[in-house]
């Protein structure tokens, strides 16, 4: 999804025109009180660095308090502002990174033209090491603040009733999986990186995008903002170079959870809302009227068991039914019904797939009654390809969606991080302090190849 005006990022300590989507600096923040996290936040439990007793590494009690605070910052999709705060604060109080607050389109009335008044807005987070001026980092380290609802506290569950925190020691909470850990998991990988030199800092910069969840609007306005330095160079226009500096990734990192295996992609999706419409009647004459309810029953039972294309790589398209509404009385033939449906596309490619789907679709429909369906799609894509060549990690294929195909460029994408997807939006999500920290290590070597290739 393109945005409908040109969207422009500002890097600096005055706004843009309100027309656009921008990024404040730190000035704007000063009536926030810093969040900053500390190290006692997980009194009384004992966090042991001691390698001798259960090869802690050393970083794990910053890992486990940024985690900790995260999560206890709800941000369910459309909510995401307080946890964009605290990333500010901590990224800017607690590491000295340059952060900024860049703002989504949809949102630019809430904190009006001035940019003062900013509460309410909806924004991604941007950061890079203070050390360098941002010229043009190569690779981006990225994930999502938002999570589904609903809100679920932050537990820690030590082994044995132990009071120790060891690797297997159990986090929950909603986000603890999807997908707070990889946010956690990705920064401090990258202060790692940068403490041991490394990497060189300009070389690098973090995004942390909303509305992952629902639209993915988070990281197309950040694309967007990003491709429109193209249209800048074309047109020679030398106030946008002035204001925007030339950012061009050769590769994307992305956190979600894959069980801290490489994917090597993700199947695509397709979905919207089918509506039949028929005759209402009396139930007694079922042959003088049309059953709404009937005739998209009879249409999903073919979508369901139908061959909506495959492939080696993505296994099967599968159909999901989320929803099925219609009629309104038992002995009342249904006028209206309809169903919601989500697609997880494996056929074709990520520009082709979801038409294969789609065609299919509504090959189907016309078969069952030319005149009683109306599909709604909602856009989709097809298979998103994910480069997963990298010595050192199991690999595997997602049957979910992610932010990868809403962030449009040449780059090379990698998909990577902690815990599982099957708990992730359940009432149990959560994973064990191992998994955090093997994340950590596995996001230092991603970013290390991605430098190096």
């Amino acid at each position: 999804m393109k945005a409908t005006s040109n969207l422009l990022l500002l890097w600096g300590t005055s706004l843009l025109s309100h027309t656009s989507a921008h990024v404040i600096d730190n000035n704007h923040y000063q009536q926030q009180q810093p969040l900053i996290v500390d190290d006692a936040s997980i009194y009384p439990l004992q966090i042991s660095t001691s390698s001798a007793t259960n090869d802690a590494p050393s970083y794990r009690k910053n890992l486990l308090s940024l985690h900790k605070s995260l999560i206890e910052i709800p941000s369910i999709s459309r909510t995401e502002q307080e946890v964009g705060k605290f990333l500010l604060d901590y990224l800017r109080n607690n590491l000295g990174y340059v952060a900024k607050a860049q703002f989504l389109e949809s949102d630019k009335t809430s904190h009006g033209s001035d940019g003062d008044d900013h509460s309410q807005g909806r924004f991604n987070v941007l950061a890079w090491p203070s050390s360098h001026n941002l010229s043009s980092p190569r690779v981006l380290v990225t994930s999502h603040i938002d999570v589904v609802p609903p809100f679920i506290p932050y537990h820690i569950n030590t082994p044995d009733g132990s009071d120790q925190i060891t690797s297997d020691t159990f986090i929950s909470g909603r986000g603890s999986v999807d997908a707070k850990a990889s946010v956690a998991a990705q920064i401090v990988a990258v202060e790692e990186l940068i403490r041991a030199k490394e990497v060189d800092p300009a070389d690098l910069m973090l995004l942390f995008v909303v509305g992952e969840e629902i639209s993915g609007d988070g990281m197309k306005t950040f694309s967007a903002a990003y491709n429109d330095q193209d249209d800048a160079d074309k047109s020679n226009n030398n106030n946008k170079k002035e204001l925007l500096p030339h950012l061009h990734f050769n590769a994307a990192i992305y956190g979600e959870p894959t069980e801290n295996k490489l994917s090597c992609g993700h199947k695509g999706h397709a979905g919207g809302l089918l509506k039949a419409q028929g005759i209402a009647g009396h139930s007694g004459y079922p042959w003088l009227f049309k059953s709404a309810t009937e005739v998209l029953v009879k249409a999903l039972a073919k979508i369901i068991s139908a061959d909506l294309g495959s492939s080696e790589r993505y296994g099967n398209t599968t159909v999901n039914i989320g929803t099925i509404a219609g009629g309104v009385a038992a002995n009342v033939i249904p006028k209206e019904a309809q169903a919601k449906l989500a697609i997880r596309v494996a056929a074709g490619n990520q520009t082709t797939g979801a038409d294969i789907v789609r065609e299919a679709v509504d090959k189907i429909l016309k078969e069952t009654d030319a005149e009683a369906f109306t599909m709604e799609w909602n856009g989709g894509y097809g298979p998103v390809e994910c480069n997963c060549d990298v010595d050192g990690f199991e690999t595997m294929v997602a049957s979910y969606g992610t932010d990868v195909p809403n962030f449009e460029g040449d780059h090379v994408s990698y998909l990577y991080g902690p815990g599982s997807i099957l708990v992730a939006h359940g009432d149990d999500e959560g994973l064990k302090v191992g998994d955090l920290e093997t994340a950590v290590e596995g996001y230092k070597t991603l970013i290390k190849h991605a430098l190096a290739a």
